[in-house]
């Protein structure tokens, strides 16, 4: 992957955020108007039943149902999901100094894995510099230096080459650690080591009343104050 943090090309990718962010804007704002614009109210008065109200300029006038109201609500809550989903994806590519594209993969796999996708990025940060070509002396590889044998518990007939996938290799990964995260109720301190050194270590050291912290943990966790776990909320988007 080029190293695209600071150039030109990031700065214009911003530009073309901005620009979708406003079209998103007016494309919502005109379908929940012309749901609920120029409808007369739910007549609820049974004496009025049948009764049809007088057509305005020669045009059959229509009247909002609840099921129009529904409709207008989930188009609005959709579209406020995807400004906010795009607006956490924008500041976090800027943070990172990464494209949008890197950015909304490392957001997604997190949101998916029920991750917080803060942390998650400063897992692949301190892992592969968000190089996605990454490999460690031992073999890791990709975003999340993934050890083979370890994705393949996940999947069986992953390959070498496959973990460099972008897509799998965020996926892998995050599921990895989210289930860490579980088996170790929480504790990200235990969870992280566990991902960086192997559980037999981590244990070993544990068993005999030892610290089992390498600086792995503080390095990820330097400044971060977020809940590492979240409910998988759905927010991706084809958008």
């Amino acid at each position: 992957m080029n190293d695209l943090r600071g150039t030109y090309v990031h700065r214009g990718d911003s530009e073309r955020l901005r620009r979708r962010f406003r079209r998103w804007v007016i494309a919502g704002g005109a379908v929940a108007v012309a749901l609920a614009a120029g409808r007369r109210p739910v007549v609820l008065d049974a004496r009025a039943e049948g009764a049809r109200p007088r057509a305005a300029a020669g045009e059959e006038a229509r009247v909002v149902t609840v099921a129009d109201r529904v409709v207008a609500a989930n188009i609005a809550r959709r579209a406020t999901q995807r400004l906010q989903r795009w607006n956490r994806i924008y500041t976090l590519s800027h943070r990172w100094m990464v494209d949008t594209e890197l950015a909304r993969a490392i957001h997604d796999a997190a949101v998916e894995a029920g991750l917080d996708p803060e942390l998650a990025f400063r897992v692949v940060n301190v892992e592969s510099q968000f190089k996605e070509r990454a490999t460690s002396h031992v073999g890791a590889a990709g975003l999340t230096q993934v050890m083979l044998p370890t994705a393949r518990y996940y999947d069986p007939k992953i390959t070498r080459e496959k973990l460099y996938d972008r897509e799998t290799n965020l996926r892998i990964g995050f599921r990895y650690l989210r289930d860490l995260l579980d088996e170790h109720r929480g504790n990200v301190k235990l969870a992280l080591l566990t991902y960086n050194r192997g559980g037999l270590a981590v244990q070993n050291e544990l068993a005999m009343g030892l610290d089992p912290s390498n600086g792995y943990d503080r390095k990820v966790m330097r400044g971060y104050s977020g809940s590492a776990r979240i409910k998988s909320a759905k927010l991706r988007s084809n958008d």
